[in-house]
């Protein structure tokens, strides 16, 4: 049996940079339909705020008992505000850069019964001087921390991916990415992207068979310089490609209750146990238990170490 390395993960700190968010919930009760429009009125018993995006990262980094360090932008509103309490509250050491330019990301979901009704979201892109600020905060932290995190969900936090790349490697520091999009060069130098099923879809085309698969994985992973690339696979397990090989493990099979944030907390746990020591495959194994653990809970979660031993 597995035993999670809780001592060397403690030793482990984490810098996350990317899209911070906010997801907001607002949970109430379905009675009847508006006489308005066709649709439920919900009304709303509970509400609840979860860091989100990259900022979800970083919480599950802290859940697992490793040390992380948040770069990101926020706006100068209540979201803004609700985030720097949350990372404070959660442990993590938040490095916010205030852009007096665009509102907090935020994303406010409303459930009934425990079912997403509507999703609203509020975002724009970030300004200039705040991308600035970002990549000078950047690099005068990178070398403190064993191991960089990029987390891109294609807010704008990471439009200057390619430096932030570039100034880890030359400090010696891994990086681990989750990409956007389908213009992987962006991450030319990375240690690890983890792409889920359909981003690997995006940028490499559709497979018919494993091999095919195999084929276009390692032509990407040689194209950007990458240690290894995993693609995470939902039902189907992930799929980890280094120099090596191919090497795949199943999806533990746990009931799937909400997927939301599980890219996070596998994204987390690959950074503490990489960065702990693990070879990259049993790396997957605990980041593949830890994505099986959070689907059965509702909303942007957490995984503890207590949970994965």
């Amino acid at each position: 049996m597995m035993v999670f390395p809780v001592q060397a993960v403690s030793q482990v700190k984490v810098l996350v940079a990317g899209d911070v968010m906010l997801d907001r919930y607002w949970f109430g009760e379905v009675e009847r339909i508006s006489p308005e429009a066709p649709v439920p009125v919900v009304r709303v018993a509970r509400r609840e705020d979860r860091l989100g995006g990259a900022a979800n990262v970083a919480r599950n980094i802290v859940a697992l008992g490793a040390k992380a360090t948040l770069l990101g932008l926020i706006g100068v509103d209540e979201a803004g505000d609700k985030i720097s309490t949350l990372v404070h509250e959660a442990g993590i050491n938040g490095c916010l850069v205030a852009d007096h330019t665009a509102p907090t990301t935020l994303k406010m979901r409303v459930l009934g019964r425990q079912q997403q009704l509507l999703r609203v979201d509020f975002e724009e892109v970030p300004g200039t001087q705040g991308l600035a600020e970002l990549s000078v905060r950047a690099r005068g932290l990178i070398a403190q921390h064993d191991i960089l995190v990029l987390s891109d969900y294609a807010k704008g936090a990471l439009s200057h991916v390619e430096a932030l790349i570039v100034a880890a490697r030359e400090a010696g520091v891994p990086v681990l990415v989750d990409p956007k999009g389908h213009q992987y060069q962006r991450y030319h130098g990375a240690t690890m992207i983890t792409p889920n099923r359909s981003e690997m879809q995006e940028a490499v085309g559709r497979w018919q068979t494993e091999e095919e698969l195999e084929v276009r994985a390692q032509k990407l992973r040689s194209d950007l310089g990458l240690d290894a690339l995993l693609v995470t696979r939902s039902e189907q397990g992930m799929t980890l490609f280094t120099e090596q090989g191919r090497q795949h493990t199943d999806a533990h099979a746990h009931e799937v209750f909400d997927v939301s944030g599980a890219g996070d907390t596998v994204l987390a746990t690959l950074a503490v146990t990489r960065a702990a020591g693990l070879e990259w495959f049993d790396a997957v194994l605990w980041a593949n238990r830890a994505g099986g653990v959070v689907v059965g809970k509702l909303g942007t979660s957490i995984v503890t170490a207590e949970e994965l031993s």
